[in-house]
C-alpha cells in the first residue's frame, strides 16, 4: 500500500484534492494507491471511507477528533443512488454511556464533529461493481443555525434516556435528525451503561448517526 499524501494545508488544497478526485472509480483510486478492492463491503463496510482519507490525508483514524482538526473539517463519504437518492445513514461517533454528568452539546464529541464536514459522494448502487463505482463532486458544509439547533435537540433528548438509565427505551425512530443505534458487529458485544437504579449495567454500544432525510436535504441544496 501507498503511503497517504500528506495531510493538507489549508481548506483551499484540501478542496482541490477532493475536487480532483471527482469522476474517479473506486478502482482507479485503489489501484494508484496499490490497495486491494475487495468483491463487496459485506466485510469491509470502512472501506470506501479509508480509501477516501487515504487520497485525502485524513490524519484522525477512528480518533475522537475531526478528521482534518488542523483544519476543523471532518470528512464523510456518502453512497448515493444514480437519481442522487442518499443510501444509508452516516455513522458520527460512539454514544457515551458512562461519565456523561454534566455533559453540554458544546462539549460533545458529536457537535465538535459536525461543525464543518467535507462530503463525498460515491455511486452506491449494488448492481454496480465496487471497482466502477465513481467518486461525485466534494461539498462543503457547516450546519444552519436551524439545524445546528435540530441536532441539538436530538442530542439533548437522547441523553437524557441515557442518562436516566433508559438507553434501551431509545429506538432509531427518536430525533429528527439524529438517532442512536447499537454500533457493534454483533449484540454479544457489551459495554458499561448507566442502568435504572443509577448503578452500571452491561447493554450494546450505541452510536450517534445522522438520519437520511438530514442528509438528503444538505446534498440536494448543495448540490
Amino acid at each position: 500500500m501507498k503511503k497517504s499524501l500528506h495531510s493538507p494545508n489549508s481548506i483551499e488544497e484540501l478542496m482541490l484534492r477532493a475536487e480532483s478526485m471527482a469522476g474517479l472509480t473506486l478502482g482507479q483510486l485503489a489501484n494508484f494507491h496499490e490497495i486491494q478492492i475487495p468483491k463487496d463491503l459485506k466485510r469491509h463496510k470502512g472501506w470506501v471511507g479509508q480509501l477516501i482519507e487515504l487520497e485525502l490525508g485524513a490524519l484522525a483514524g477512528s480518533k475522537p477528533e475531526q478528521d482534518f482538526a488542523h483544519l476543523g473539517i471532518e470528512l464523510k463519504t456518502i453512497p448515493v443512488s444514480a437519481l442522487g437518492k442518499v443510501l444509508e445513514t452516516t455513522y458520527v461517533t460512539v454514544a457515551p454511556l458512562t461519565n456523561i454528568q454534566g455533559l453540554t452539546w458544546e462539549e460533545s464529541v458529536v457537535c465538535h464533529k459536525l461543525q464543518q464536514i467535507l462530503w463525498i459522494p460515491v455511486q452506491g448502487d449494488r448492481d454496480i461493481p465496487l471497482s466502477l463505482r465513481q467518486i461525485g463532486s466534494p461539498i462543503l458544509w457547516r450546519p444552519s443555525a436551524e439545524e445546528s439547533a435540530q441536532l441539538k435537540q436530538d442530542w439533548e433528548e437522547i441523553m437524557e434516556f441515557i442518562s436516566m438509565g433508559q438507553v434501551d427505551k431509545v429506538t432509531a425512530r427518536h430525533g429528527e435528525v439524529l438517532q442512536l443505534r447499537p454500533k457493534a458487529a454483533n449484540s454479544q458485544v457489551l459495554t458499561d451503561s448507566i442502568g435504572r437504579d443509577g448503578k452500571l449495567t452491561q447493554t450494546n454500544p450505541r452510536g450517534f448517526y445522522l438520519k437520511t432525510q438530514f442528509t438528503q436535504r444538505i446534498l440536494s441544496q448543495l448540490l
